[in-house]
């Protein structure tokens, strides 16, 4: 009989965590319609798109908070709870950071950002959001792996961490060539400014991506 009592307590955090992952995914789709519309010049849905992704971010706290709210003291889990938080809170981060670019965005017009940077921008973009369909499935595989403990489960999940942390590592040579090149342009100090702390904060989707990663490789270390 314990090994049912452990999966009822365990299976609602990490079905939790599985809708937690679903709402970041979504929110990015959305943040990189609204960057690419900025980066456009064109387009008018910037605010919009701005504002349909801090709702979701408004929803993903409401996960957060109910997670949180149905692990009460002695809750019986197969990981440590630290360790879960602390990927939760990476994992929310990474949605965080989404509402604090485009905020960023917003404080100066698209004009203000050279032409010559601007697909760079864009590529980093693609850059650290590429691992979130990743960060999903490793979520999908761990909740499985905490039912089973199978072994290929486990390895599925190592190998989803590996690739994130790879790919954070390729966003911080994108971040150091873009700063380089930001350097470059000879534009005024208020440009260098903002378009410094814009790369840095984009490269901090994919630093969270790696730190959830870290954490999910705690949780399932043996």
């Amino acid at each position: 009989m314990r090994i049912p009592i452990l999966s009822m307590f365990m299976s609602s955090p990490f079905k939790g965590l599985q809708e937690h992952a679903e709402k970041v995914k979504e929110g990015a789709s959305k943040f990189h319609s609204a960057v690419k519309c900025y980066l456009s010049n064109e387009c008018e849905i910037f605010e919009r798109s701005r504002i349909e992704v801090a709702n979701l971010e408004q929803q993903a706290d409401a996960v957060k908070r109910r997670i949180r709210g149905h692990l009460p003291k002695g809750t019986l889990m197969p990981v440590d709870k630290f360790q879960f938080f602390r990927y939760l809170r990476e994992q929310d981060k990474v949605i965080d950071a989404f509402e604090d670019v485009l905020d960023w965005l917003s404080f100066r017009p698209p004009e203000k950002i050279p032409e010559d940077l601007k697909g760079d921008i864009l590529f980093m973009i693609d850059s650290v959001l590429e691992p979130l369909d990743r960060l999903s499935e490793m979520v999908v595989e761990s909740r499985q792996y905490f039912k089973t403990f199978s072994e290929k489960r486990r390895r599925i999940v190592k190998d989803h961490i590996r690739e994130l942390r790879k790919k954070e590592h390729q966003a911080d040579i994108l971040e150091a060539t873009l700063k380089n090149d930001i350097f470059a342009i000879g534009a005024d100090a208020v440009t260098i400014f903002h378009l410094i702390r814009l790369v840095e904060m984009i490269g901090s989707i994919a630093d969270h991506v790696e730190n959830a990663g870290d954490m999910m490789r705690a949780m399932v270390a043996r």
